[in-house]
């Protein structure tokens, strides 16, 4: 193996690799100094591909991209480095990068429910060290488990997606919004109930669960059974009852004072509610006479190192150390100032309601949704739940049977 590769320990704990490959490059240097005569006075000039989506790279936007991996150049003068870029949007990372991972970008942008088939391709490589240490200090634990999967980490998150509540000002007060039930008692309160990314919500706040506490049990499949879910459904009957209740968002229902959507429906609210807008994690509910908070499905943008190329093969420690960097404090600060992509990291402060609603959602008001390829198994029949709900041809009656039965039904194949 050649001398260009080996590193000194002091190096392998800051690069932020993992432990595979901490060993690997630890065997490389030879000697008990672990490869110590290579030093960190070796000049270090290499290529680095980094692919992120166009808007990141243009002139309207501060080329974002490039102003940042400028920066990681003049904070490394030990290393000589130059760059090439290419497009890719977060949503296609698995597919460029999935073709042929070799060829692929050093450090990319990825969704965070990719990472599943971005290991199957060998073009993701887990994280450890201080870039580990520094992702868990400067997110929330939520945050951390969207890039988490078998228990390694496999992305710097810069960005969460997930969605929270948008309210007429005039209408609910601060002590209103916190309590769904008190919010009907003032206004119209719209919500997709038959959306399944979003009735998983309700289920959620009374104790059921997705493969898990922490959604990483396979073997655990979906427990939307017994009393704690049929107490949940029974509420439900009685929210869909509610006159003032209605099924969609302020597009379907145009005297909804509050409805649940996420970022994408910013400019939706502000048309609908204009100067009196407000915004804010979900609501608690009241189960059985206790107060139990709405949780949302969340996930995160990251950034990830490609482990199937030949900068990584040879200088590792570059591409998880720029990775670390776009996924930073202050490239999460530039990504906010110049393009309102909402932080993840909880070192920087938000002067929006809506960065600050997505942040607080992400921090106490969701779940991860799960990474687990049975994942599939929930969406019918939750979806199901929803529109028989609305339909009302779900009742106290049949409420047990009816929750019974889409429990079963998420489970047929999702426990083998």
């Amino acid at each position: 193996m050649e001398k260009n590769i080996m590193i000194t320990r002091r190096q392998i704990l800051a690069l932020g690799l993992s432990g595979a490959a901490t060993l690997a490059l630890a065997a490389c240097g030879g000697g008990s100094d672990g490869g110590a005569s290579a030093g960190g006075d070796e000049n270090v000039d290499v290529t680095v591909t980094v692919w992120g989506p166009q808007e990141d790279q243009s002139d309207d936007n501060g080329k974002w991209l490039q102003t940042q991996c400028d920066a990681f150049a003049a904070a490394h003068p030990e290393w000589t480095i130059t760059f090439k870029y290419g497009v890719c949007s977060e949503g296609d990372a698995k597919t460029n990068i999935g073709t042929d991972p070799s060829a692929g970008a050093d450090v990319y942008m990825f969704a965070n429910d990719q990472i599943p088939d971005l290991l199957k391709t060998g073009g993701l490589a887990e994280l450890g060290g201080s870039t580990l240490d520094a992702i868990k200090a400067n997110n929330s634990e939520t945050t951390v488990n969207t890039v988490t999967y078998d228990g390694s980490v496999y992305g710097v998150p810069f960005t969460g997606n997930t969605w929270f509540m948008y309210y007429d000002k005039s209408v609910f007060s601060d002590d209103d919004v916190k309590s769904l039930d008190a919010m009907l008692e003032k206004g119209k309160v719209a919500f997709p109930l038959d959306n399944s990314w979003y009735i998983a919500s309700f289920y959620v706040a009374n104790g059921c669960t997705l493969f898990g506490e922490t959604g990483d049990d396979a073997a655990a499949g979906f427990d939307f059974s017994g009393d704690k879910a049929a107490a949940v459904t029974n509420y439900l009957v009685d929210l869909v009852a509610n006159s003032n209740f209605a099924n969609g968002d302020v597009g379907t229902n145009a005297d909804a004072k509050a409805f649940f959507s996420g970022t994408w429906d910013y400019e939706k609210a502000k048309d609908a509610y204009g100067d009196n807008l407000g915004i804010a994690p979900a609501p608690s509910i009241t189960i059985d006479g206790e107060l139990k908070q709405m949780k949302s499905f969340a996930g995160s943008k990251a950034v990830g190192v490609n482990p199937a190329t030949a900068l990584y093969a040879e200088h590792p420690e570059v591409a998880v150390a720029l990775a670390a960097y776009l996924g930073g404090t202050d490239a999460q600060q530039a990504h906010y100032d110049l393009r309102n992509i909402i932080p993840t990291d909880t070192n920087i402060t938000v002067d929006d309601a809506l960065a600050q609603a997505q942040m607080d959602t992400m921090d106490y008001a969701s779940i991860v949704q799960p990474l687990q390829a049975d994942m599939g198994n929930y969406w019918t029949p939750a979806e199901s739940m929803g529109k028989e709900l609305v339909a009302g041809t779900v009742t106290h009656e049949n409420a047990a049977d009816k929750t019974e039965a889409m429990n079963t039904s998420m489970n047929t194949s999702a426990v083998q």
